[in-house]
């Protein structure tokens, strides 16, 4: 059976690599995708290859991304590997942007979105500890936290405030109910 694609998306230190990081670790047939980001690779975060603009412009003109958008300054892809993995039956889970939630209902089959949810106050605590951003920059995403997801697209909505095993476990159920590794559609 071929594998689902599992799009994780919320505001900024709403925690989704965490939640993704561990959700991988407990399920076996659960990848992460590996995004391309137009970001050096020492500003940390999740494992990620770092390009150049011009290097990320060859790329999405060969071919070499399954989605590409553009978001806070910078620019992202899913390289367009993960269609061999879901052939191969694994189920690929990646970090992405609302705007390309439609582009990927279109591209993947079988797509699930988890949507991420967290207090603002929790949030700006996670992008200060970060240090990632500006104060600035902490201002404008979070005046980004509350944008609804596209229309005719539905999520399951998960709060991430409180600790991370209580979410990974939500998503689990959300993805592997109670068998441990049932798949659903």
């Amino acid at each position: 059976m071929r594998g689902r694609f599992i799009a994780v998306v919320g505001p900024s230190g709403v925690g989704k690599d965490s939640v993704m990081e561990a959700l991988a670790e407990a399920e076996p047939h659960l990848m992460l995708a590996r995004r391309v980001i137009t970001r050096g690779s020492e500003a940390g975060g999740e494992a990620f290859d770092g390009v150049t603009e011009a290097e990320f412009a060859a790329l999405q003109a060969a071919g070499a991304f399954a989605l590409a958008w553009q978001a806070h300054g910078l620019r992202y892809g899913i390289p367009v590997s993960v269609e061999a993995q879901l052939a191969a039956g694994s189920d690929v889970m990646a970090n992405l942007s609302r705007g390309v939630l439609v582009e990927a209902q279109v591209r993947f089959e079988r797509c699930i979105v988890l949507a991420l949810s967290a207090d603002r106050e929790v949030l700006r605590a996670r992008l200060m500890a970060r240090g990632r951003e500006t104060p600035e920059q902490i201002e404008t995403r979070l005046e980004r936290a509350d944008f609804a997801l596209p229309s005719g697209v539905e999520a399951h909505v998960l709060d991430n405030s409180g600790a991370l095993d209580e979410t990974v476990a939500a998503a689990r159920a959300i993805l592997y109910p109670s068998s441990g590794n049932r798949w659903i559609s």
